[in-house]
């Protein structure tokens, strides 16, 4: 029987681990990242809303607006998952 070393065991053990951690590691990153981005697009749909509605206030008509390409912005509502039922 050949003898084992537990100290190059223990180091490939550890370089298999590495590189499955580094995996993990940049999925979370790009997770993080689209969930970033998200409240970057909510944060800029709920402005552009709040900026439709000032130009309308300060005496824009939806029809002029329109005219300029600005039609407003389809309301969109994110609905929370539901719980799975079982049957």
């Amino acid at each position: 029987m050949a003898n084992l070393d537990i100290e190059t065991t223990r180091n490939q053990a550890r370089a298999l681990l590495d590189s499955r951690i580094e995996s993990v590691t940049a999925l979370v990153k790009a997770r993080q990242r689209v969930a970033d981005l998200k409240e970057q697009l909510a944060e800029a749909e709920r402005d552009d809303k709040r900026t439709y509605v000032r130009a309308t206030k300060d005496g824009w008509s939806p029809e002029e607006l329109k005219k300029l390409g600005l039609e407003p912005r389809a309301v969109s509502r994110r609905r929370k998952a539901s719980p799975a039922t079982t049957a």
